[in-house]
């Protein structure tokens, strides 16, 4: 198995934003490869990707998608390619910057130092973390977390988080194939299974910052999913074998 870590990064017209997140990675740890998933974004993303590979092919890669598919699928695309190519620590993260990327450094020490299986960047661990989002947007993910909370009992104060690390053996452990959601509630999915595997899982505080450039990808139907989706997580543990 690699002694190393891949980033995947999903990407749908994050032009703006792609190539300032790439060269951050890359500035503080040369054991680190990044994987682009990119939803065929019209806006040339994946352009400037293959230009800065010409400098890193061996530690950047690209996988251009026919068409929009969204965040889960993006992600289980890069999982499975992760999981083939043999990388020991995998990590999720957005390309927008709101999330700072020296934060890897933190969330890859708990999975080295074996505190966890699954190391989660929480905006929720000691109050709220978020800088320039609307109050309304605030409450809307910080009840919406507490509500998860409620309903699977997991007991994680950010199951929405977007800026993951997984051990190779907690993501390995999953059927990548049977991951049903694709917007928040894939988030939520992926932390509810691995724990109901009885995988570790433990949140380091993070502070997000909302984009500059670009627009947010989300959406009514982002909020219903997750709103249905965490009750049919929930139902299906209880009737369902564990997958």
């Amino acid at each position: 198995m690699r002694d190393n870590s891949l980033i995947i990064i999903p990407t749908y017209n994050e032009a703006e934003n792609i190539e300032a997140v790439i060269n951050k990675i890359f500035s503080f740890d040369d054991n680190n490869s990044i994987l682009v998933v990119d939803d065929n974004s019209p806006d040339g993303t994946s352009n400037i990707v293959n230009n800065l590979k010409k400098d890193n092919a061996d530690k950047l890669f690209l996988i251009i998608k026919d068409k929009k598919d969204g965040l889960g699928s993006a992600y289980k695309e890069g999982f499975k390619w992760a999981l083939e190519k043999k990388y020991s620590y995998i990590f999720e993260m957005d390309a927008d910057l709101s999330h700072d990327p020296i934060e890897i450094i933190n969330l890859k020490r708990l999975l080295i130092n074996k505190e966890c299986d699954v190391a989660i960047g929480s905006r929720y661990l000691k109050g709220v973390s978020v800088v320039n989002w609307p109050l309304s947007r605030i409450f809307l993910s910080y009840f919406a977390n507490i509500y998860v909370r409620i309903i699977t009992s997991m007991p994680v104060k950010d199951s929405t988080s977007g800026f993951i690390g997984y051990s190779n053996e907690a993501l390995s452990s999953l059927n990548i194939n049977k991951i049903e959601f694709n917007g928040y509630a894939f988030q939520i999915e992926m932390k509810f299974k691995l724990w109901k595997k009885n995988f570790k899982l433990k949140e380091h505080q993070i502070i997000f910052v909302n984009r500059e450039h670009g627009k947010s990808k989300m959406n009514k139907n982002i909020i219903f999913e997750a709103i249905i989706g965490v009750i049919k997580l929930k139902v299906d543990s209880i009737f369902k074998k564990d997958e």
